[in-house]
C-alpha cells in the first residue's frame, strides 16, 4: 500500500519561497505518476503539477497558474518528491497534497489519483 506524507508548509509573505516535501513508501515499481494538488475551503482540489517517474527524462508537467514559479523534483534514492515554490502569491494559499497513481500520468484531476497524503498548509500573506 502506497503511503505519502507531506511536510514543509508554513506562512510566508508574497514574493517569498517555500519547499514542500512528499515522502513516499510502498511503491511496487517505478510505474507511478506523482502529483501535487492544492485546495482552499469551498473550492475543488486543483492540480499543481505532476511527474511520471518511469519517464526517463522525468519532465514534470505544471498547470499554467504555477508554471515558471514552481518546480517539481525528486530524490529517487530517498523516495521523496519536492515542490519548490518561488515568487509566491496570496492566491497560492491552500492545503497542499501529494498524490500518486499507477500506470501513467493522465489529466491532472484528483479523481484519477488513488493515493493521498494528509496535506500541509501553505499561507501566503500580502
Amino acid at each position: 500500500q502506497v503511503q505519502l506524507m507531506e511536510s514543509g508548509g508554513g506562512s510566508v509573505q508574497a514574493g517569498g519561497s517555500l519547499r514542500l516535501s512528499c515522502a513516499g513508501s510502498g511503491f511496487r515499481d517505478n510505474d507511478y505518476c506523482l502529483a501535487w494538488f492544492r485546495q482552499v475551503p469551498g473550492k475543488e482540489r486543483e492540480g499543481v503539477g505532476s511527474i511520471y517517474i518511469v519517464n526517463i527524462r522525468n519532465d514534470p508537467f505544471y498547470e499554467s497558474s504555477v508554471k515558471g514559479r514552481f518546480t517539481i523534483s525528486r530524490d529517487k534514492d530517498k523516495n521523496i518528491m519536492y515542490l519548490t515554490m518561488d515568487n509566491l502569491k496570496t492566491e497560492d494559499t491552500g492545503m497542499y497534497y501529494c498524490a500518486a497513481r499507477r500506470f501513467g500520468c493522465p489529466y491532472l484531476s484528483s479523481t484519477f489519483f488513488s493515493f493521498w497524503g494528509q496535506g500541509t498548509q501553505v499561507t501566503v500573506s500580502s
